[in-house]
């Protein structure tokens, strides 16, 4: 089992579209994946049309079994939803360093083996985030093709190799390019810079921008249900086939 982190504290970079999406093309091609929804807005939950289930609040407060929470999706794609108490777990005030490692433990208990996970983190580094890093033992790191952005990159990589210290051992980080505008200069020179300075971590398909994958969540749908022809769902197959293929490196 392969859990990813998908994470980047620069809001707008397309980390929820790019969780939706690639966990949908990683079960379309035959996986069979968890999705966790670990933000408290619940976007993710939102974008899959799911109303309220059992969530991960309550797998985190120890009041629900991982499966427990799960919600059906199709394509052997499951889902848990945020609940809508997630943002209380920021809070939590007692069990000590332990409340780091909630997450992990919950998905090492489950009964039901998975291919792929993947967790939608908060942009905030707090319990959450933290859970879901301790959790991972790959990071997902959206980009996208702005100044900004790539200035976020450098600060976010700093505070996971400040972490890793802290835990020991170093994990894989993968870097996919999403939102992403070929036509304009600027983009493509921020593709350049990191591509020069992060090497193979960055993924051969870059997720372009594009206005079906803004409205496809307001359906409750992926871009393979909304509009599964789209030249957006190519993108998103050809991205889980880049991860599929990252299994060398990690072996």
């Amino acid at each position: 089992m392969r859990t990813f982190a998908v994470i980047n504290q620069k809001g707008g970079v397309g980390k929820t579209t790019v969780t939706l999406n690639l966990s949908h093309a990683l079960a379309l091609a035959g996986n069979r994946v968890l999705a966790i929804d670990a933000d408290p807005q619940g976007h993710l939950t939102m974008a899959f049309g799911l109303e309220d289930p059992a969530g991960l609040d309550r797998v985190l407060h120890g009041e629900a079994r991982m499966q427990d929470a799960f919600s059906e999706a199709g394509n052997g794609l499951k889902v848990v939803a945020a609940g809508e108490h997630l943002q209380e777990v920021e809070n939590l005030n007692q069990g000590g360093a332990e409340r780091g490692w909630r997450l992990q433990r919950a998905l090492a208990a489950m009964d039901e083996p998975f291919d792929f996970v993947l967790i939608d983190c908060p942009p905030s580094a707090g319990l959450l985030g933290m859970n879901a890093i301790i959790a991972a033992d790959e990071m997902l790191i959206p980009v996208a093709g702005d100044f900004l952005s790539l200035n976020g990159l450098s600060r976010l990589m700093r505070i996971l190799h400040g972490i890793e210290e802290r835990l020991g051992g170093s994990r894989p980080k993968w870097i996919v390019l999403s939102r992403f505008m070929e036509q304009r200069r600027h983009a493509r020179e921020v593709r350049d810079r990191i591509r020069e300075h992060f090497g193979s971590q960055l993924l051969e398909t870059t997720i372009r921008e594009s206005v079906v994958l803004a409205e496809s969540p307001s359906f409750g749908q992926t871009i393979f249900e909304y509009q599964p022809r789209h030249r957006a769902a190519g993108d998103f197959k050809a991205l889980a086939g880049d991860l599929m293929e990252t299994a060398t490196a990690t072996a």
